[in-house]
């Protein structure tokens, strides 16, 4: 049920997005706690602001309300992904090479299933990373269909 919701979300906010040059970074429906949240996170180069997020809120707000896909009651929120942004296309690695990254995989590579460092270059559907390991710099390369997810990371 909840991936039809976001698949029905995603094909009504598409449209809005890319009139407005916007683009989609993901889609939540969960529950926390008695309230249900339907999430959309867009993002554009150099960030979105609220003015945006509470246009593409209005208009996909009017759009559900028409198609009603949602039976229980549940509470909008259209928002920027943040400093830590999902990467969850192989579009979104191409746009984050030589920034910091976090990587947890399905299964371990070289004994590690989590990765943070910075991502070096994505080519043939390859991430290569280069991490800290002790006084020593490595680098990794993580095939795409071994990441079970992915993020932007913020160093301190």
């Amino acid at each position: 049920m909840n991936s039809d919701i976001i698949q029905t979300t995603e094909q009504i906010v598409l449209p809005i997005l890319k009139d407005n040059n916007l683009e989609l970074v993901d889609i939540e429906f969960v529950k926390e706690g008695n309230d249900w949240f339907l999430r959309v996170y867009i993002d554009k180069e150099g960030g979105v602001d609220i003015s945006e997020c509470g246009f593409v809120s209005e208009k996909l707000s009017e759009k559900l309300d028409e198609i009603d896909p949602i039976k229980e009651a549940y509470f909008l929120e259209v928002s920027s992904p943040g400093a830590e942004r999902p990467l969850k296309t192989k579009k979104d690695f191409d746009n984050h090479v030589n920034e910091n990254v976090y990587i947890k995989l399905y299964a371990p590579i070289e004994g590690e299933k989590e990765y943070e460092g910075i991502l070096k270059q994505f080519e043939n559907d390859v991430a290569t990373i280069s991490y800290r390991f002790k006084s020593r710099t490595k680098e990794v390369e993580i095939p795409f269909d071994k990441i079970a997810n992915a993020r932007l990371a913020v160093v301190f």
